[in-house]
């Protein structure tokens, strides 16, 4: 039988209570503004512009860029491909859905008397911030002689084996949710691992802490699924003012939400000889929901007629987040009352994460009435993520700061006017989060649109494609393999814009 060799995975930790790790600091501390039409016609390059909704989501002094109230709403249908390959085997998936991702108005207040300040904005919107829809699935065998079993093994190595054990006629799910409540993550994994006879301890003894495994040597063929739905959203309430011609400045208070769900399930079969186990089924779902504050300053300067900066300071996201999650384990030597227990609902204590800051810097020229060339940088330094209380997360958050890096971010977007018409395109370019530049690589995307101005009311539309790969392991612990998925994102945006 297999016995464990020792996988010291410090960039991939998780705590004895909590199960939160690296891709849950990232999940939430990246977001992409997905906006109106005519700000992804432009990949989002609205810094130094104004006189867009989303432009003020971006950048709130960006409001007091509009002459008089405006208002706006947007629908977009997202589309996501994944080719996914894990060692001998290639799997599509697809994946759309069709939702209003936009929504606000400002308010524009004209000075009536000499003050140097032209006039005010008030205003709220509402912007999708991250899109959580995707699924993919890991179809192949893995020829590393990687189990799943590895995942309970690293759990169980160092458990005691009467912390696991069943006491008298305890039934499944009252041991699985005592042993959580009392000892946390870690126990329960072992103890899954155990009464799912996939590990053996060393000795028959209440205080055994070593465990050895019940699969033989050799290949095991792997069916992973991956299943989330959800978003993470902000609501701004924008004030901005306008000081004489040429400069404007805002101010976005933001109250964000997460909501996130997530499913997996794999399927491990072998013939391995000496093995004792020829199937194994572990299924995971996790139900994420949470609430956040951060605030945004920014100013915008018209150093001519044509030439305009922009800077942008985003303060951290403070979040306050809750968990839930269920699991279910199967295996050809379990009983038969261990093969289904995920109506038991696992509630973690709930926890903070603070993301990072981000700063943007803008450049915008006008060419009279005819068009546009706009430019936005930004930055931030994911490595500075912190879950608190930091005393419970010492470990991860020293993980995130060796793991995870300063990111830019490169926007590119122009217009140009043809009577009623406007014809607009945009490229981005994003840094890997990641130093290993791998388990994250690079986006890059490109964007297509089209405006019609009908006089107060305008209409847009807008298509945008962007592209990034990701070496994703199956499991933060023991089964560590990655499958390799490149994701193609694909969105077609309306938005319909109109003067109040």
């Amino acid at each position: 039988m297999k016995k464990l060799n020792l996988l010291f995975i410090g960039l991939l930790s998780m705590s004895a209570i909590h199960a939160q790790d690296i891709s849950d600091a990232l999940r939430y501390s990246q977001d992409e503004i997905q906006g109106t039409a005519r700000f992804r016609a432009l990949s989002g390059a609205f810094g130094a512009l104004g006189g867009d909704m989303s432009a003020v989501s971006l950048n709130p002094a960006g409001s007091a860029v509009f002459s008089q109230s405006h208002a706006s709403f947007t629908l977009s249908n997202v589309d996501t491909e994944n080719s996914t390959q894990y060692f001998n085997g290639l799997n599509i998936s697809n994946n759309s859905n069709f939702d209003i991702n936009q929504g606000g108005a400002s308010f524009v207040f004209a000075s009536n008397n000499n003050s140097p300040w032209r006039k005010f904005t008030v205003g709220v919107a509402y912007e999708r911030t991250n899109n959580h829809d995707d699924n993919w699935r890991a179809v192949g065998t893995n020829t590393n002689n990687q189990s799943i079993d590895f995942y309970f093994l690293n759990y169980a190595n160092g458990v005691r084996l009467g912390d696991i054990s069943l006491i008298g006629d305890e039934y499944i799910e009252e041991a699985y949710q005592d042993i959580g409540n009392v000892f946390g993550f870690q126990h329960q994994q072992a103890f899954l691992g155990y009464q799912a006879f996939i590990l053996e301890p060393d000795l028959d003894d209440d205080d055994n802490t070593t465990y050895s495994s019940n699969l033989g040597d050799g290949t095991f063929q792997h069916d992973y699924s991956y299943l989330s739905t959800g978003y993470n959203g902000k609501v701004s309430f924008n004030v901005a003012a306008q000081y004489e011609d040429n400069l404007y400045l805002g101010l976005n208070l933001n109250s964000h939400f997460i909501d996130y769900q997530r499913s997996t399930f794999l399927s491990e079969d072998n013939n391995n000889a000496n093995s004792l186990i020829n199937f194994i089924d572990f299924g995971n779902t996790l139900s994420t929901t949470g609430s956040g504050f951060s605030f945004q300053l920014g100013g915008i300067i018209k150093l001519s007629p044509e030439f305009r900066v922009g800077v942008t300071y985003d303060s951290p996201t403070w979040y306050t987040i809750e968990e839930e999650t269920t699991q279910s384990i199967n295996s050809n030597l379990a009983d038969t009352d261990i093969g289904f227990i995920s109506d038991i609902v696992n509630i973690y204590p709930q926890y903070k994460l603070q993301t990072p800051a981000k700063l943007t810097g803008s450049l915008a020229y006008i060419f009279g009435k005819q068009g546009l060339l706009s430019f936005d940088y930004s930055t931030k330094d994911y490595s500075a993520t912190k879950f608190k209380p930091e005393n419970d997360y010492t470990d991860l958050n020293s993980d995130i700061a060796n793991v995870l890096t300063t990111a830019s971010t490169y926007r590119f977007g122009g217009e140009y006017k043809v009577k009623q018409f406007s014809f607009r395109g945009g490229y981005r370019f994003e840094e890997s989060p990641y130093k290993d530049g791998v388990t994250v690589g690079d986006l890059t995307g490109y964007s297509l649109g089209v405006g019609f101005n009908f006089g107060n009311t305008k209409l847009d539309i807008t298509y945008d494609q962007s592209e990034r790969s990701f070496a994703t392991p199956l499991y933060n612990v023991g089964l560590i393999d990655t499958a390799n998925i490149d994701r193609i994102n694909s969105n077609l945006t309306l938005s319909l814009s109109f003067n109040i």
